[in-house]
């Protein structure tokens, strides 16, 4: 149980100070060291003009050799561990910087807290910070639903996915969920240059979230005002979702706070005519945004009690 409590330290000084900005400006962050070596592995593999099976293969050889380089620190840095309280605490300073707990809130309250004031120009430019769809093209409803839907996915993917994977596996399962989730994040959309290069990335990413989102979706279940109803909504309404992740989270969240979620949105322009979850109920506001917050930080917090009882026990 080392790891529960090595977890637990980390996010508790995640949540405490999150990655200040004089440290980020001093040294980076590991996921922009993992992003330069994926841009670079990019710039060398990813040539134009290659037949779309080999740069698949490509793809998968680059995707995999990130994958292992992570991967391989994580157990060197395992074994250079001393044994004891003092191992934990040193093991739970190197997987901080792999959590955002912290920065996902602080994202999405910078989208609550103007919303709140009917201040949707400076919703719009803070929603810009964390969804890919236009934000002009966005109403207090739509801010309300984009920054919702942000918030479940990345519940999971930066929070719950690293935490579980860091539990089962330690510090080499958690650096090679960040590997992986980084690879997705930067190769692994549909666009011309990554339709088959990042395939690999994709499907990888889609295999190590399924257990974490499901996770996270039982977790706003358990904290939800209803949560028989988040689960029946969760399983039947996860499947429509575009991700084979994202429903999970999403379902779970939107019926919690009683609102719809997904739908049609517009990317660069395009609208893409997505499935309603929890399509009977209404339009989110900047009310059901803040209550959405609220239930993050609880659903976080039941976690973390989870790891702090693997860890005594």
């Amino acid at each position: 149980m080392t790891s529960a409590g090595l977890m637990f330290i980390a996010l508790a000084i995640d949540a405490a100070v999150g990655w200040p900005r004089p440290l980020f400006q001093l040294i980076g962050h590991p996921v922009t060291w993992l992003g330069a070596l994926i841009d670079r592995l990019d710039q060398w593999l990813n040539i134009d003009g290659t037949e779309p099976g080999a740069r698949k293969i490509a793809g998968l050889i680059a995707g995999l050799l990130v994958i292992a380089v992570a991967a391989a620190v994580g157990m060197v840095l395992s074994w250079a561990l001393p044994d004891g309280l003092a191992g934990v605490l040193l093991g739970a300073l190197l997987a901080w910087p792999l959590l955002a707990a912290r920065s996902l809130y602080s994202h999405v309250a910078d989208v609550a807290r103007p919303l709140a004031a009917g201040d949707l120009g400076a919703a719009r430019q803070a929603i810009a910070q964390i969804v890919g769809r236009d934000p002009e093209a966005l109403d207090e409803a739509g801010l309300a639903r984009a920054a919702l839907e942000s918030l479940a996915e990345n519940a999971s993917d930066a929070v719950i996915a690293p935490l579980l994977w860091g539990l089962l596996l330690g510090l080499p399962g958690l650096f090679a969920y960040k590997a992986i989730n980084t690879l997705d994040s930067m190769i692994g959309h549909k666009t011309p240059r990554h339709q088959e290069f990042g395939w690999a990335s994709a499907r990888i990413d889609d295999v190590a979230n399924l257990l974490p989102a499901r996770l996270t979706g039982l977790l706003f279940a358990i904290v939800s005002p209803q949560p028989r109803d988040a689960l029946e909504t969760m399983l039947r309404d996860a499947r429509h979702h575009r991700s084979p992740n994202g429903g999970w989270p999403e379902a779970a969240l939107a019926s919690a706070l009683g609102v719809r979620l997904s739908g049609p949105r517009a990317y660069h322009g395009q609208m893409s005519d997505e499935p309603w979850i929890n399509g009977q109920a209404h339009d989110p506001d900047s009310g059901d945004l803040t209550r959405g917050l609220r239930l993050y930080r609880t659903m976080v917090g039941l976690f973390a009690a989870f790891l702090a009882i693997l860890w005594l026990l």
